[in-house]
């Protein structure tokens, strides 16, 4: 009898391979786009080379439908920006005497100084930003500031404080007579928004600052009365 055959044994299954790691192309970036470095180098020295201005001092644009036609507008703008370039004369005064003030009131007046110096610079911000409202361009740099403000020049000198003093009421003297012609002006022509930044805003604050300066010259005993 033949002996039996002997079964192959099945082979063992080889180890199944790693898969390899499919190398991914980069995604193309949307809208057929090429993948560049972003140029980060500021574009400086523009205003050598400058395009026309995108609007001229002194006119007003169409861009806000306030309910105010042009030459009112026109004629507003130009009575803010007299107001605005003396506030910032103002502003600038009450700084420079507060760092210059000396005297048996230093601390009084260096005090007040610097509080109705922040005042100034609210108004300052408030009048530019109703020229702006208005369609103008409001009067900003210190050359064009002195060129416009209708209050005189200030001495670069150190003064006593009294000589001070009476600098600001003139100041404030001039300021409130031009509120008091334009927010009728305005009134009149029916820009009520500038009638009322003037009378609420401007005039009240000159008027109490007014108040506050002035007492400091009264002549006054400190100790025993006359």
């Amino acid at each position: 009898m033949a002996a039996p055959t002997p079964t192959k044994k099945a082979a063992p299954k080889a180890a199944a391979k790693p898969a390899a790691a499919k190398a991914t192309a980069p995604k193309a970036p949307a809208n057929g786009q090429t993948n560049k470095a972003v140029n980060i180098q500021p574009q400086i020295n523009q205003q050598q080379h400058a395009p026309a201005p995108t609007q001229r001092f002194g006119t007003v644009s169409q861009r806000l439908p306030i309910g105010l036609d042009e030459p009112t507008r026109l004629s507003s703008v130009t009575m803010l920006n007299q107001l605005l370039a003396d506030t910032i004369t103002l502003r600038d005064m009450y700084k420079k005497h507060h760092w210059q003030v000396v005297g048996p009131t230093f601390y009084q007046l260096h005090l007040l100084y610097d509080k109705h110096y922040e005042e100034q610079a609210e108004l300052v911000d408030t009048i530019a930003e109703r020229i702006q409202i208005l369609g103008g361009v409001a009067v900003a740099m210190a050359h064009d500031v002195a060129e416009l403000s209708s209050i005189p020049r200030v001495p670069r000198d150190r003064e006593e404080a009294p000589v001070q003093v009476s600098r600001l009421l003139e100041a404030h003297q001039i300021m409130l007579k031009n509120c008091h012609e334009y927010a009728k002006k305005a009134d009149d022509a029916g820009d009520d928004g500038t009638n009322d930044l003037v009378v609420s805003q401007l005039m009240r604050t000159n008027e109490l600052q007014v108040w506050f300066v002035a007492e400091h010259v009264v002549d006054s005993p400190l100790v025993r009365a006359q």
